[in-house]
């Protein structure tokens, strides 16, 4: 009788032993698309503030995360394409660099979380019904602070102090425009000084609005919340003001780091590391359109010395101890 027990114990256990195991289920790795317009090599400290904002939630690139980069370089055409693309990755997020990626992915996807990495007015550009409740599958930052507008005028006046006429160089069709140049409006009242409204809505708009700004005698140049034709041209933008011999401050950082003189602006790369908590969020369960849209805590002023010498100007001393960052 021992005998046979213990034989039915041993043929149990070999058959235990012998029988392949349960499949172990594996977590699954959130799979994030960032969608980009523009190259991402501009873009680098961009780029490196969000990996940056993941890191600080716990999630590194390859291992506990996977982040499909796509960048059309510059080809507006070509976004869409991209858009589709990682909605056929069935990715849980798409990260949107900037206002014509959102576009792009709102009309690739109504289902899959879209976090905005920036929009100049988001409820204007129709992506959200409202700031604290965005509604449907888009949430995430919004750069509109008009008020930058004003003080950058305030700025100019500083470093040229008997100017009297301004060129202020914007695009009618962008969201946050009119807003921005009410502002600009209202500043210019207190100083004096009148305005010469440029619109730039087509490449050629450019040189075009540099030569009217020469024929008026401006004193300075003020970007506005300048719009995707602007962007893509920043460099023709900023040789035109140096060869024009015109002080000029504009809306981004990236003007003053291909050569512009000077920048007050929203930080992009800070908005771009809180976009990685609205995907941490949105992956533990969160909905977009529960999720407040945030506006800009973050703000630098940065000063081109080159630029400054390229057309013979000198920066008052009171304002280069103001400035964020200094390029010599």
């Amino acid at each position: 009788m021992n005998r046979n027990v213990f034989g039915v114990a041993l043929c149990t256990l070999l058959l235990a032993l012998s029988s392949p195991a349960e499949p172990q289920q594996t977590k699954k790795v959130p799979r994030i698309g960032f969608l980009s317009a523009a190259s991402l090599s501009p873009l680098a400290a961009r780029v490196e503030a969000f990996r940056q904002g993941l890191r600080e939630l716990g999630y590194v690139e390859g291992k506990n995360i996977v982040i499909e980069w796509r960048s059309s370089g510059g080809r507006l055409d070509h976004v869409s394409e991209l858009a589709a693309e990682l909605v056929g990755l069935k990715v849980d997020v798409i990260v949107a660099a900037g206002p014509v990626d959102t576009r792009a992915a709102k009309e690739a996807t109504n289902t899959i979380p879209i976090v905005m990495g920036f929009d100049t007015d988001p409820v204007a550009s129709g992506f959200i019904a409202s700031l604290a409740r965005p509604g449907g599958n888009i949430t995430g930052l919004s750069s509109l602070a008009p008020e930058l507008s004003g003080k950058r005028l305030e700025l100019l006046k500083e470093i040229i102090p008997k100017f009297s006429r301004v060129a202020v160089m914007g695009t009618s069709t962008n969201p946050g425009n009119t807003q921005a140049l009410r502002e600009v409006e209202l500043a210019a009242g207190s100083f004096g000084a009148k305005l010469q409204y440029l619109d730039i809505l087509d490449p050629k708009d450019i040189e075009t609005a540099f030569r009217a700004a020469g024929k008026a005698r401006a004193d300075a140049v003020l970007m506005l919340v300048a719009g995707t034709v602007a962007a893509a041209h920043r460099t023709k933008i900023v040789e035109l003001a140096v060869k024009s011999r015109l002080p000029a401050i504009y809306n981004r950082r990236e003007y003053v780091e291909a050569g512009g003189l000077m920048t007050y602006s929203v930080s992009l790369a800070d908005l771009d590391r809180r976009a990685a908590t609205y995907v941490d969020k949105i992956l533990k369960g969160a909905k977009p359109a529960d999720l407040p849209v945030e506006q800009p805590k973050k703000f630098e002023f940065i000063i081109n010395l080159k630029a400054a010498k390229q057309i013979g100007l000198t920066i008052p001393p009171n304002v280069l101890a103001r400035a964020d960052k200094v390029i010599r």
